[in-house]
């Protein structure tokens, strides 16, 4: 007989329901001893985001370095603009709806008020450098690499994103589970898990409505440019739609997005590089989810989240997650360090950013996926042999 297959939502949804059994009955000790497993996993998790950041941005500007022209030129700008809006858009909607949905000044006090279970010790395991230094270092290096043509360095930047990606899958991944079930239970045990779970359950109800907004501006945007239907444009794209659903990989899912965005007449050499391209670098959904989650977990611990905040923060998302290692939860795998550098999240908040993102990580991908297709459309318009697009046909 086969093995049943848990994939990674499967063990967080678990975790997150053992966490919060096991502290119902738990006594302080173990309590104490699963928040010394989480104060070590958090300081290795720390160490880790620098080399995430350095291994898989550098590599990332190398390639979409070293093939520069007009058309790279723009689909990036736009890519990063459709991002950037996303991240923003999350962020107005999120302060006008979060504050009254997530419970109010008395949920806010639980939160507050709680007090945290100690550790038995921890262990101090130090980054090799700051967040933003790492950033830096990364693009002068993938540029670098993408003007000076150096194979040695190249495969350097190659290697250390292997051993980067392999340390994700080897040791991070199947920790993680355990990880966000230490923290459900020491929040349990603290009282305020209540809160955050009717918190969370709304927060996913405005993204899943937000992600659905999205794509319907961003067709109606398209059809702008070739006068065609968007709705009918959705409709073709949704087997791709469909298809990151079920694989929750935008590279995956790239076959089926170049076959559909064909279908709605783009140029076959536009949408051959369109595509590709966008599966990297096009995150609208994934900054969607995150700029939300951010704001609300903000919100519940009674955080600043000024506009300024969120405006450095969504213009560096659009970049870290331009280079999303392609495992579940990759994107906000790369977004941890500027959670910590610009918004402040302690560990506690950033395991509830991973268990929260994870639970909608095939929404937003499927988003980032059809996405694509909006942006090919408007691309072809200036770069297609043919000049403007037919108007999509039905979708079969």
């Amino acid at each position: 007989m086969k093995k049943l297959k848990i994939g990674l939502l499967g063990w967080i949804i678990v975790a997150i329901a053992a966490g919060i059994g096991v502290g119902v009955v738990a006594p302080m000790w173990c309590a104490r001893l699963m928040a010394t497993f989480g104060s070590v996993f958090s300081q290795f998790l720390g160490f880790m985001i620098p080399l995430i950041i350095v291994g898989f941005v550098t590599p990332a500007i190398a390639d979409v370095g070293s093939r520069a022209g007009k058309l790279l030129v723009a689909t990036a700008l736009l890519a990063y603009f459709a991002t950037f809006f996303a991240g923003m858009l999350s962020y107005f909607t999120g302060t006008l709806t979060f504050p009254w949905l997530i419970g109010g000044e008395e949920g806010l006090a639980v939160v507050t008020s709680a007090q945290p279970v100690k550790p038995y010790f921890t262990v101090e395991i130090p980054p090799l450098m700051p967040v933003m230094t790492a950033l830096v270092l990364s693009f002068m290096l993938g540029l670098g690499i993408a003007f000076t043509r150096t194979d040695a360095l190249r495969n350097v930047a190659v290697e250390l994103r292997d051993i980067v990606a392999k340390t994700i899958r080897v040791a991070i991944l199947p920790l993680l589970p355990v990880y966000i079930f230490t923290i459900f239970l020491n929040m349990t045990v603290e009282g305020q898990v209540a809160v955050i779970l009717r918190a969370f359950m709304k927060v996913i109800l405005v993204i899943f409505i937000l992600h659905i907004f999205i794509l319907l501006l961003q067709y109606c945007i398209a059809a702008c440019f070739n006068r065609g239907n968007p709705l009918k444009m959705l409709r073709t794209m949704l087997p791709a739609y469909f298809t990151a659903l079920g694989t929750q990989s935008s590279a995956a899912t790239i076959p089926v997005t170049l076959r559909q965005t064909i279908a709605m007449g783009v140029d076959k050499d536009v949408a051959g590089f369109v595509v590709p391209l966008c599966a990297t670098i096009h995150m609208s959904g994934s900054a969607l989810k995150i700029t939300a989650c951010a704001l609300a977990l903000l919100i519940m611990h009674n955080q600043p989240h000024e506009l300024g905040m969120f405006l450095e923060f969504t213009a560096m998302l659009g970049i870290s997650i331009v280079a999303a290692p392609g495992i579940p939860g990759g994107a906000i795998m790369a977004s941890l360090g500027i959670l910590g550098s610009i918004l402040g999240f302690d560990q506690q908040m950033l395991a509830l950013m991973i268990a929260l993102y994870i639970a909608m990580d095939s929404f937003g991908t499927a988003c980032n996926v059809t996405g694509d297709g909006a942006l090919a459309v408007i691309l072809n318009r200036f770069f297609s042999k043919k000049g403007a697009v037919p108007a999509a046909p039905d979708a079969h």
